[in-house]
């Protein structure tokens, strides 16, 4: 098997150390170069045209942020993975760099106790991420590593057939719950920029981000888009036309308490292997709406909300999942579509459309040439 060639850029002779020694300890993973900052590194980029570079965001001369540009005009696919401390400055530089092109990112502690200590968080925080983006890195399109994200011409809002859709119409919509991770701040940007101000319904999202991150991108998300946002907040109302985002490590659920639907948040452990986790918020608003949940799995590494998606299904709500060749890592959305699970695969650019359709009960029809999900998998989850 072809390794996956690594290009390091950080100015940290510990991190550059540390990171080489990691991935290099996987058989699948061959650092092929390293750098002290970007003016370094573009050279090495051109030259040894690796399969994915992890870029540090703070670095004398030239930093991520200002390198980032200069490596998507020499390679506009490359998978570029950002380094980042746990901080407002850092996290706030991090989504500034996925918004110019950046496909991911991993936090890094702000000082690494040794070796061992190091290598052991390299491995397991970047070296999935770098294994599925690098996985799917040769059927993505070029756009979805850059600032504008493109829907695949030849793909559209598929609807299942009438027969192997559960009897009588769909129940009215009353919440829209999203799960997201990687490449979800572009994809989430993406929806936000059209959905309407007056959808008459609550949106609940889960980002897989830590806090601070998630704090901002609820910011970013209310200050460029139509739909007011806010990060989740303990007890707060849940009511039609607002959006709200999962704090980072804490799970978000809702409860009903007399006449009102609140947030409820906790800390209880990690499903997935996450933690905030859309499966647990996806069954707590199937408790509250029963049919009337919409689920939404956009773009990202795992399989977080496939439980969660099945207890939608299984109530008799309605389920979304973004296709493939929109997606930076179809890792989430493809577990649900594998399971027979999506009412619709949607490209990224018609995923808002799509739910502004089916909570105002307006027809989605699948233009001539889609696909629909795969029959006997639907058929076997409907039955």
């Amino acid at each position: 098997m072809k390794k996956i060639r690594v290009l390091v850029v950080d100015d940290s002779v510990v991190v550059r150390r540390v990171l080489t020694t990691a991935l290099s300890e996987d058989p699948m993973i061959e650092v092929v170069g390293t750098a002290a900052n970007g003016r370094l590194a573009l050279p090495k980029v051109s030259l040894l045209r690796p399969d994915v570079i992890t870029l540090d965001i703070e670095m004398p001369e030239m930093d991520g942020l200002s390198t980032l540009p200069h490596i998507r005009r020499i390679d506009p696919r490359v998978p570029i993975i950002m380094f980042s401390t746990l901080s407002k400055p850092g996290a706030s530089a991090t989504l500034d760099a996925l918004a110019a092109g950046a496909t991911d990112f991993c936090t890094k502690p702000t000082h690494i106790g040794g070796l061992a200590e190091g290598v052991a968080m390299v491995k397991r925080e970047l070296l999935p991420k770098l294994k599925a983006l690098c996985g799917v890195a040769s059927h993505r399109p070029a756009s979805l590593l850059g600032a504008t994200l493109r829907p695949a011409p030849s793909v559209s809002t598929l609807v299942a057939p009438r027969a192997e859709r559960p009897l009588g119409p769909p129940a009215r919509v009353e919440v829209v719950v999203i799960a997201v991770s990687t490449g979800g701040p572009t994809a989430l940007r993406t929806v936000w920029d059209q959905l309407p101000a007056s959808l008459p319904v609550p949106v609940l999202v889960v980002q897989h981000m830590p806090p601070m991150f998630t704090t901002l991108l609820a910011q970013r998300l209310n200050d460029m888009g139509n739909l007011p946002t806010a990060e989740g907040v303990r007890g707060a109302a849940v009511v039609p036309g607002h959006a709200w985002l999962a704090p980072g490590d804490h799970h978000m659920t809702v409860r009903r308490e007399g006449l009102a639907v609140r947030l409820h948040l906790d800390q209880s452990p990690p499903e997935s292997s996450c933690r905030p986790a859309a499966d647990p918020l996806f069954r707590s608003a199937v408790n509250v709406w029963g049919r009337g949940v919409l689920a939404v799995v956009l773009t990202g590494m795992g399989a977080d909300g496939l439980h969660g998606c099945r207890a939608v299904i299984g109530a008799g709500g309605q389920v979304l999942a973004q296709d493939e060749g929109t997606s930076v890592v179809w890792g989430m959305p493809g577990q649900v579509v594998h399971a027979g699970l999506a009412d619709a695969v949607v490209p990224l650019g018609e995923v808002a459309a799509a739910i502004v359709a089916r909570v105002t009960g307006r027809p989605v029809v699948a233009p001539p040439g889609a696909h629909p999900a795969p029959r006997s998998a639907r058929s076997e989850v409907r039955s």
